[in-house]
């Protein structure tokens, strides 16, 4: 098993920014996969970024590409997402989650999953 643990969101203004952590715990060999999804009220679990914890290749989505970047902290076993000039539009609450063989932006493909933590983009 693996436990996931996100921290780091909170309210801000247009154009601040943001970084989000989720630390793993328990059975992390399991983990080969890492991704970050997001979910607004009425509306479908969203995927944001990915990394591949061998190799760190990553991969964002086009509504974030450019403006948030996925890293990982091996030592710590810890993935990070670095939210930069953020919108309202951002506004979620953002998962991490841990996939063992599946390098996908599908969120089916994630076998463990953190609490969330919430993004509020505010003026």
């Amino acid at each position: 098993q693996v436990q996931l643990a996100e921290s780091g969101g909170g309210l801000v203004q247009p154009g601040e920014s943001l970084r989000l952590s989720c630390a793993a715990q328990g059975s992390v060999f399991f983990i080969n996969f890492i991704g970050w999804f997001r979910q607004s009220p009425g509306k479908e679990r969203e995927f944001v970024a990915r990394i591949k914890r061998a190799g760190g290749m990553t991969d964002h989505s086009d509504s974030v590409k450019g403006r948030f970047a996925i890293s990982r902290d091996q030592a710590k076993n810890t993935v990070y997402l670095q939210m930069n000039n953020l919108k309202p539009e951002d506004t979620a609450e953002y998962y991490c989650a841990v996939a063992k063989t599946a390098w996908t932006r599908n969120s089916r493909g994630y076998e463990w999953w953190g609490q969330g933590t919430q993004v509020t983009v505010s003026s």
